[in-house]
Protein backbone atom coordinates (compact mmCIF):
# COMPACT_ATOMS: atom_id res chain seq x y z
CA UNK A 1 0.00 0.00 0.00
CA UNK A 2 1.42 3.33 -0.74
CA UNK A 3 0.24 5.40 2.32
CA UNK A 4 1.24 9.09 1.23
CA UNK A 5 -0.14 8.03 -2.56
CA UNK A 6 -3.11 7.00 -0.94
CA UNK A 7 -3.16 9.99 1.44
CA UNK A 8 -2.95 12.82 -0.83
CA UNK A 9 -5.53 11.89 -3.48
CA UNK A 10 -8.24 11.99 -0.80
CA UNK A 11 -6.16 14.49 0.77
CA UNK A 12 -5.51 13.69 4.66
CA UNK A 13 -3.76 14.90 7.32
CA UNK A 14 -2.12 12.66 9.57
CA UNK A 15 -1.86 9.18 10.06
CA UNK A 16 -0.67 8.11 13.46
CA UNK A 17 0.57 4.68 14.44
CA UNK A 18 0.17 3.60 18.10
CA UNK A 19 2.54 0.76 19.84
CA UNK A 20 3.04 -0.37 23.34
CA UNK A 21 4.51 -3.82 23.60
CA UNK A 22 3.51 -3.78 27.87
CA UNK A 23 -0.40 -4.09 27.18
CA UNK A 24 -0.29 -5.13 23.59
CA UNK A 25 -1.56 -2.29 21.96
CA UNK A 26 -1.46 -1.75 17.92
CA UNK A 27 -3.31 0.63 16.58
CA UNK A 28 -3.92 2.89 13.97
CA UNK A 29 -5.44 6.78 14.16
CA UNK A 30 -6.38 8.46 10.93
CA UNK A 31 -7.19 12.19 11.22
CA UNK A 32 -8.86 12.99 7.63
CA UNK A 33 -9.53 16.49 7.52
CA UNK A 34 -9.89 19.35 10.82
CA UNK A 35 -11.20 22.37 8.53
CA UNK A 36 -14.74 22.33 10.61
CA UNK A 37 -12.90 21.38 14.04
CA UNK A 38 -11.16 18.95 15.72
CA UNK A 39 -11.76 15.16 14.35
CA UNK A 40 -14.16 13.13 16.16
CA UNK A 41 -14.61 9.30 15.21
CA UNK A 42 -14.60 6.14 17.14
CA UNK A 43 -11.96 3.52 18.58
CA UNK A 44 -12.69 -0.01 16.42
CA UNK A 45 -10.99 -3.31 18.04
CA UNK A 46 -11.40 -5.68 15.37
CA UNK A 47 -8.93 -8.88 14.14
CA UNK A 48 -7.68 -7.72 10.69
CA UNK A 49 -6.09 -10.25 8.67
CA UNK A 50 -3.15 -7.74 8.03
CA UNK A 51 -1.86 -4.41 8.95
CA UNK A 52 -2.53 -2.68 5.33
CA UNK A 53 -6.10 -3.90 6.07
CA UNK A 54 -5.81 -2.17 9.50
CA UNK A 55 -4.61 0.89 7.58
CA UNK A 56 -7.03 0.97 5.30
CA UNK A 57 -9.88 0.53 6.71
CA UNK A 58 -8.54 4.03 9.35
CA UNK A 59 -8.07 5.89 6.66
CA UNK A 60 -11.72 5.15 4.71
CA UNK A 61 -13.82 4.88 7.95
CA UNK A 62 -11.76 8.92 8.79
CA UNK A 63 -12.54 9.67 5.50
CA UNK A 64 -15.98 8.96 5.91
CA UNK A 65 -16.68 10.51 9.45
CA UNK A 66 -15.58 13.87 7.74
CA UNK A 67 -18.46 13.77 5.62
CA UNK A 68 -20.63 12.75 8.47
CA UNK A 69 -19.37 15.04 10.74
CA UNK A 70 -19.64 18.02 8.12
CA UNK A 71 -23.37 17.09 6.78
CA UNK A 72 -24.79 17.24 10.44
CA UNK A 73 -23.93 20.32 10.71
CA UNK A 74 -20.98 19.89 13.56
CA UNK A 75 -17.96 21.92 13.75
CA UNK A 76 -15.93 18.81 13.37
CA UNK A 77 -14.25 17.02 11.44
CA UNK A 78 -13.42 13.23 10.79
CA UNK A 79 -11.10 11.01 12.74
CA UNK A 80 -11.09 6.65 13.33
CA UNK A 81 -8.61 4.80 15.33
CA UNK A 82 -8.32 1.30 14.28
CA UNK A 83 -7.43 -1.25 17.18
CA UNK A 84 -5.87 -4.42 15.70
CA UNK A 85 -6.99 -7.72 17.59
CA UNK A 86 -9.75 -9.57 19.62
CA UNK A 87 -12.01 -7.42 21.00
CA UNK A 88 -13.09 -10.72 22.88
CA UNK A 89 -9.90 -11.96 23.96
CA UNK A 90 -7.07 -9.07 24.07
CA UNK A 91 -8.87 -6.23 25.69
CA UNK A 92 -6.99 -5.02 28.97
CA UNK A 93 -6.96 -2.08 31.12
CA UNK A 94 -3.28 -0.89 30.23
CA UNK A 95 -4.48 -1.09 26.55
CA UNK A 96 -6.89 1.15 26.25
CA UNK A 97 -5.07 3.40 28.69
CA UNK A 98 -2.14 3.04 26.72
CA UNK A 99 -4.11 4.89 23.67
CA UNK A 100 -5.86 7.32 25.75
CA UNK A 101 -1.90 8.32 26.44
CA UNK A 102 -1.48 8.55 22.37
CA UNK A 103 -4.62 10.66 21.77
CA UNK A 104 -3.41 12.74 24.75
CA UNK A 105 -1.02 13.54 23.13
CA UNK A 106 -2.26 14.82 19.81
CA UNK A 107 -3.69 18.08 22.05
CA UNK A 108 -6.77 17.68 21.18
CA UNK A 109 -6.88 17.07 17.12
CA UNK A 110 -8.48 14.15 17.30
CA UNK A 111 -11.41 12.88 19.56
CA UNK A 112 -12.58 9.18 20.35
CA UNK A 113 -16.03 7.51 20.99
CA UNK A 114 -17.02 3.83 21.09
CA UNK A 115 -17.32 1.67 17.52
CA UNK A 116 -17.68 -1.89 16.82
CA UNK A 117 -15.81 -4.43 19.17
CA UNK A 118 -15.37 -1.24 22.25
CA UNK A 119 -17.60 -0.36 25.09
CA UNK A 120 -18.71 2.58 27.06
CA UNK A 121 -16.25 0.31 29.60
CA UNK A 122 -13.52 1.07 27.49
CA UNK A 123 -14.07 4.76 26.70
CA UNK A 124 -13.89 5.13 30.64
CA UNK A 125 -10.25 3.33 30.64
CA UNK A 126 -9.77 5.76 27.89
CA UNK A 127 -10.92 8.34 30.05
CA UNK A 128 -8.48 8.08 32.77
CA UNK A 129 -5.72 9.22 30.41
CA UNK A 130 -7.50 12.19 28.12
CA UNK A 131 -10.58 13.74 28.09
CA UNK A 132 -10.54 13.84 24.81
CA UNK A 133 -13.36 10.91 24.51
CA UNK A 134 -16.69 10.92 24.21
CA UNK A 135 -19.72 7.91 25.22
CA UNK A 136 -18.38 7.21 28.53
CA UNK A 137 -20.34 6.43 31.51
CA UNK A 138 -23.10 8.90 32.06
CA UNK A 139 -21.42 9.33 35.63
CA UNK A 140 -18.58 11.38 34.12
CA UNK A 141 -21.47 13.85 32.52
CA UNK A 142 -21.77 11.72 29.15
CA UNK A 143 -25.24 11.45 27.04
CA UNK A 144 -25.51 7.54 27.86
CA UNK A 145 -27.01 4.81 25.24
CA UNK A 146 -26.31 6.37 21.85
CA UNK A 147 -29.06 3.92 19.99
CA UNK A 148 -32.36 5.38 20.87
CA UNK A 149 -31.41 8.89 19.90
CA UNK A 150 -29.46 7.71 16.56
CA UNK A 151 -33.16 5.97 16.04
CA UNK A 152 -35.03 9.20 16.49
CA UNK A 153 -32.55 11.11 14.00
CA UNK A 154 -33.86 7.85 11.38
CA UNK A 155 -37.52 7.90 12.57
CA UNK A 156 -36.97 11.76 11.40
CA UNK A 157 -35.27 11.58 8.18
CA UNK A 158 -37.96 8.65 7.53
CA UNK A 159 -40.41 11.22 7.58
CA UNK A 160 -38.57 13.86 5.24
CA UNK A 161 -38.22 11.12 2.59
CA UNK A 162 -41.86 10.01 2.81
CA UNK A 163 -42.85 13.43 2.23
CA UNK A 164 -40.26 13.67 -0.87
CA UNK A 165 -41.69 10.48 -2.01
CA UNK A 166 -45.19 11.04 -1.16
CA UNK A 167 -45.83 14.56 -0.78
CA UNK A 168 -46.60 13.80 3.17
CA UNK A 169 -44.67 12.84 6.38
CA UNK A 170 -47.34 10.98 8.02
CA UNK A 171 -45.80 7.72 8.47
CA UNK A 172 -49.34 6.22 9.22
CA UNK A 173 -50.75 3.81 7.30
CA UNK A 174 -47.33 3.13 5.08
CA UNK A 175 -45.95 -0.13 5.33
CA UNK A 176 -42.27 -0.40 6.28
CA UNK A 177 -39.59 -3.34 6.13
CA UNK A 178 -37.30 -3.50 8.76
CA UNK A 179 -34.26 -5.24 8.51
CA UNK A 180 -31.99 -6.37 10.95
CA UNK A 181 -33.37 -5.69 15.01
CA UNK A 182 -30.50 -4.40 16.92
CA UNK A 183 -30.63 -1.77 19.30
CA UNK A 184 -30.72 1.20 17.14
CA UNK A 185 -33.86 -0.64 14.76
CA UNK A 186 -36.02 -2.13 18.14
CA UNK A 187 -35.88 1.87 19.18
CA UNK A 188 -36.84 2.92 15.39
CA UNK A 189 -39.77 0.51 15.46
CA UNK A 190 -41.25 1.17 18.71
CA UNK A 191 -41.74 4.33 17.07
CA UNK A 192 -43.13 3.37 13.75
CA UNK A 193 -45.96 1.34 15.79
CA UNK A 194 -46.95 4.44 17.69
CA UNK A 195 -46.95 6.41 14.86
CA UNK A 196 -49.43 3.93 13.09
CA UNK A 197 -47.09 2.20 10.67
CA UNK A 198 -47.66 -1.25 9.55
CA UNK A 199 -44.24 -3.39 10.47
CA UNK A 200 -42.69 -6.51 8.34
CA UNK A 201 -39.31 -6.99 10.33
CA UNK A 202 -35.99 -9.71 9.76
CA UNK A 203 -33.02 -10.53 11.60
CA UNK A 204 -31.15 -13.96 12.27
CA UNK A 205 -31.92 -13.16 16.01
CA UNK A 206 -35.22 -15.20 16.47
CA UNK A 207 -35.88 -13.79 19.68
CA UNK A 208 -35.39 -10.55 18.43
CA UNK A 209 -38.19 -11.25 15.79
CA UNK A 210 -40.55 -12.82 18.33
CA UNK A 211 -40.29 -9.50 20.34
CA UNK A 212 -41.22 -7.27 17.64
CA UNK A 213 -43.89 -9.43 16.63
CA UNK A 214 -45.29 -9.44 20.11
CA UNK A 215 -44.52 -5.81 21.08
CA UNK A 216 -45.20 -4.42 17.83
CA UNK A 217 -47.04 -6.35 15.63
CA UNK A 218 -45.19 -6.60 13.14
CA UNK A 219 -45.03 -9.13 10.64
CA UNK A 220 -41.84 -11.37 10.19
CA UNK A 221 -40.61 -12.60 6.90
CA UNK A 222 -36.91 -15.12 6.51
CA UNK A 223 -33.97 -12.96 6.15
CA UNK A 224 -33.38 -13.36 2.22
CA UNK A 225 -37.19 -12.64 1.78
CA UNK A 226 -36.91 -8.69 3.59
CA UNK A 227 -36.19 -7.58 -0.35
CA UNK A 228 -39.08 -8.92 -2.12
CA UNK A 229 -41.69 -8.01 0.37
CA UNK A 230 -44.21 -5.36 -0.95
CA UNK A 231 -43.83 -2.08 1.35
CA UNK A 232 -43.90 1.67 0.74
CA UNK A 233 -40.08 1.92 3.00
CA UNK A 234 -37.35 -0.30 2.95
CA UNK A 235 -35.47 0.50 5.90
CA UNK A 236 -31.99 -1.31 6.33
CA UNK A 237 -30.71 -1.43 10.00
CA UNK A 238 -28.08 -4.47 9.77
CA UNK A 239 -25.06 -5.00 7.31
CA UNK A 240 -23.71 -2.85 4.82
CA UNK A 241 -23.68 -3.56 0.84
CA UNK A 242 -27.36 -4.51 1.00
CA UNK A 243 -28.15 -2.21 -1.93
CA UNK A 244 -26.56 -4.25 -4.61
CA UNK A 245 -26.84 -5.60 -8.14
CA UNK A 246 -28.53 -8.42 -6.56
CA UNK A 247 -30.81 -6.83 -4.12
CA UNK A 248 -32.19 -3.50 -6.02
CA UNK A 249 -33.70 -5.58 -8.57
CA UNK A 250 -36.30 -7.53 -5.90
CA UNK A 251 -37.10 -4.18 -4.29
CA UNK A 252 -40.46 -2.70 -4.24
CA UNK A 253 -40.43 0.27 -2.18
CA UNK A 254 -40.46 3.69 -2.81
CA UNK A 255 -38.26 5.25 -0.12
CA UNK A 256 -35.28 3.68 1.58
CA UNK A 257 -33.91 4.61 4.85
CA UNK A 258 -32.32 3.10 7.71
CA UNK A 259 -29.68 3.07 10.22
CA UNK A 260 -26.94 0.44 8.30
CA UNK A 261 -23.32 1.79 7.51
CA UNK A 262 -22.47 1.93 3.83
CA UNK A 263 -25.70 0.25 2.79
CA UNK A 264 -24.45 1.12 -1.37
CA UNK A 265 -22.14 -1.73 -2.12
CA UNK A 266 -20.95 0.14 -4.99
CA UNK A 267 -21.84 4.09 -5.54
CA UNK A 268 -23.20 2.97 -9.28
CA UNK A 269 -25.90 1.31 -6.85
CA UNK A 270 -27.03 4.46 -5.69
CA UNK A 271 -27.15 5.76 -9.20
CA UNK A 272 -29.24 2.55 -9.93
CA UNK A 273 -31.57 3.57 -7.39
CA UNK A 274 -32.27 7.62 -8.64
CA UNK A 275 -33.04 6.23 -12.05
CA UNK A 276 -35.54 3.83 -10.72
CA UNK A 277 -37.24 6.34 -8.93
CA UNK A 278 -36.48 4.71 -5.53
CA UNK A 279 -36.15 7.83 -3.12
CA UNK A 280 -32.62 7.24 -0.98
CA UNK A 281 -31.85 9.34 2.08
CA UNK A 282 -27.89 8.81 2.64
CA UNK A 283 -27.00 6.38 5.60
CA UNK A 284 -24.32 8.34 7.12
CA UNK A 285 -26.90 11.81 7.15
CA UNK A 286 -30.25 9.86 8.16
CA UNK A 287 -27.67 7.51 11.10
CA UNK A 288 -25.87 10.83 12.38
CA UNK A 289 -27.94 11.16 15.50
CA UNK A 290 -25.76 9.30 17.49
CA UNK A 291 -22.82 11.05 16.45
CA UNK A 292 -24.53 14.57 16.89
CA UNK A 293 -25.18 13.48 20.49
CA UNK A 294 -22.08 12.39 21.73
CA UNK A 295 -20.77 15.74 20.04
CA UNK A 296 -22.95 17.74 22.52
CA UNK A 297 -20.80 15.93 25.60
CA UNK A 298 -17.83 18.63 24.54
CA UNK A 299 -20.10 21.25 25.44
CA UNK A 300 -21.11 19.86 28.71
CA UNK A 301 -23.99 17.44 27.71
CA UNK A 302 -27.33 19.01 27.17
CA UNK A 303 -30.01 16.34 26.20
CA UNK A 304 -32.73 19.24 24.95
CA UNK A 305 -30.08 20.76 22.79
CA UNK A 306 -28.64 17.62 21.34
CA UNK A 307 -32.30 16.51 20.82
CA UNK A 308 -32.81 19.82 18.95
CA UNK A 309 -29.71 19.08 16.65
CA UNK A 310 -30.64 15.47 16.25
CA UNK A 311 -34.25 16.86 15.07
CA UNK A 312 -32.51 19.03 11.88
CA UNK A 313 -31.83 15.85 10.36
CA UNK A 314 -35.49 16.22 8.72
CA UNK A 315 -33.86 19.41 7.33
CA UNK A 316 -30.82 17.84 6.07
CA UNK A 317 -32.19 15.29 4.10
CA UNK A 318 -34.81 17.99 2.51
CA UNK A 319 -31.48 20.16 1.59
CA UNK A 320 -30.00 16.77 -0.29
CA UNK A 321 -33.15 16.50 -1.96
CA UNK A 322 -32.95 19.95 -3.09
CA UNK A 323 -29.36 19.62 -4.44
CA UNK A 324 -29.95 16.87 -5.94
CA UNK A 325 -33.00 18.24 -8.45
CA UNK A 326 -30.98 21.29 -8.33
CA UNK A 327 -27.50 19.61 -9.86
CA UNK A 328 -29.84 16.56 -11.41
CA UNK A 329 -27.64 14.25 -9.47
CA UNK A 330 -28.61 11.10 -7.14
CA UNK A 331 -28.61 11.45 -3.26
CA UNK A 332 -26.07 9.81 -2.25
CA UNK A 333 -23.76 12.68 -4.74
CA UNK A 334 -25.78 15.49 -2.98
CA UNK A 335 -25.26 14.72 0.13
CA UNK A 336 -21.53 14.35 -0.61
CA UNK A 337 -21.96 17.57 -2.30
CA UNK A 338 -23.65 19.11 0.70
CA UNK A 339 -21.05 18.02 3.08
CA UNK A 340 -18.37 19.41 0.46
CA UNK A 341 -19.75 22.86 0.31
CA UNK A 342 -19.61 23.57 4.09
CA UNK A 343 -16.06 22.32 4.54
CA UNK A 344 -15.23 24.49 0.93
CA UNK A 345 -16.71 27.79 2.61
CA UNK A 346 -15.29 27.39 5.65
CA UNK A 347 -12.38 26.74 4.30
CA UNK A 348 -12.38 29.96 1.97
CA UNK A 349 -13.49 32.08 5.07
CA UNK A 350 -10.76 30.97 6.86
CA UNK A 351 -8.05 31.78 4.38
CA UNK A 352 -9.72 35.03 3.81
CA UNK A 353 -9.27 35.76 7.79
CA UNK A 354 -5.53 35.04 7.28
CA UNK A 355 -4.96 36.82 4.35
CA UNK A 356 -6.36 40.22 5.80
CA UNK A 357 -4.37 39.28 8.83
CA UNK A 358 -1.18 39.31 6.55
CA UNK A 359 -2.06 42.29 5.07
CA UNK A 360 -2.39 44.29 8.57
CA UNK A 361 0.69 43.01 9.49
CA UNK A 362 2.06 44.08 6.43
CA UNK A 363 0.59 47.37 6.64
CA UNK A 364 -1.26 47.14 3.24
Amino acid sequence: MEIFKYMEKYDYEQLVFCQDEASGLKAVIAIHDTTLGPALGGARMWTYNAEEEAIEDALRLARGMTYKNAAAGLNLGGGKTVIIGDPFADKNEDMFRALGRFIQGLNGRYITAEDVGTTVDDMDLIHQETDYVTGISPAFGSSGNPSPVTAYGVYRGMKAAAKEAFGSDSLEGLAVSVQGLGNVAKALCKKLNTEGAKLVVTDVNKAAVSAAVAEEGADAVAPNAIYGVTCDIFAPCALGAVLNDFTIPQLKAKVIAGSADNQLKDPRHGKYLHELGIVYAPDYVINAGGVINVADELYGYNRTRAMKRVDGIYDSIEKIFAISKRDGVPSYVAADRMAEERIAKVAKARSQFLQDQRNILNGR
